[in-house]
């Protein structure tokens, strides 16, 4: 997404911008392990929403937050994430003082 074209709904990075944007962030929030339970959350999204295709990444990230306990996310593809009803997808372009990526 950091360096897929604007056209193609990206932020338009290059690589080297993208990861300095990675490691920023990860400064600042912490790293949700890979634990043996998301993968029984994301069987029962995937069986329960009919997840297909490319929508699997979605629901796999949703498994990730449900096993870790997290409920809001912030993404740009909001409507990806709204067929999972325990997950509160967040736009940070709708985000009060957010600050803004910078390409």
């Amino acid at each position: 997404m950091a360096t897929r074209p604007p056209t193609a709904n990206g932020l338009g990075m290059t690589p080297g911008r993208a990861a300095e944007e990675l490691n920023r962030i990860e400064a600042l929030f912490p790293l949700l392990d890979d634990v043996p339970p998301i993968y029984r959350h994301w069987r029962t999204l995937v069986e329960r929403e009919g997840v297909i295709g490319r929508q699997v990444h979605d629901a796999r990230l949703a498994a990730v937050m449900l096993a870790h306990a997290v409920t809001h996310i912030l993404t740009f593809n909001t409507d990806d994430f709204r067929r999972f009803p325990e997950i509160v997808p967040v736009d940070p372009r709708e985000v009060d003082g957010a600050p803004r990526v910078q390409t």
